[in-house]
């Protein structure tokens, strides 16, 4: 997989806005990237998944190239330790609305919500 060819943060609108080719351009909100993160702390160490609550909020502070395969995303709430590789980061433009749907649905099922407590 290759890098995109441009990547955007949008402060404002808390969006990373990613170009694959001039046909292809994607905007994900900081909340979307948080709660689908690639880190051990989100994916699980081996017990599965944890939900991630209360992230309605989040923004992005910062994002940095690492190497010449992903994205690391510095979030308002701290979290920074997901490295998004340019697969991942395709796969999450790709299926934006089946994994935003699949969230919602856990997030029903726990009786959990978007917004902080």
């Amino acid at each position: 997989m290759s890098a995109p060819s441009r990547i955007e943060l949008h402060l404002k609108s808390a969006k990373l806005e990613l170009e694959f080719d001039e046909e292809n351009i994607y905007q994900l909100d900081a909340e979307y990237l948080r709660v689908h993160s690639p880190s051990a702390e989100v994916k699980g160490h081996g017990e599965g998944e944890t939900l991630q609550t209360g992230k309605r909020n989040v923004t992005i502070k910062n994002v940095e190239m690492v190497g010449n395969y992903a994205l690391k995303i510095t979030f308002s709430d701290g979290h920074d330790t997901g490295l998004y590789s340019w697969g991942y980061l395709e796969d999450l433009c790709i299926n934006q609305e089946v994994h935003w749907e699949n969230y919602l649905e856990k997030l029903r099922l726990a009786n959990a919500s978007r917004d902080s407590n």
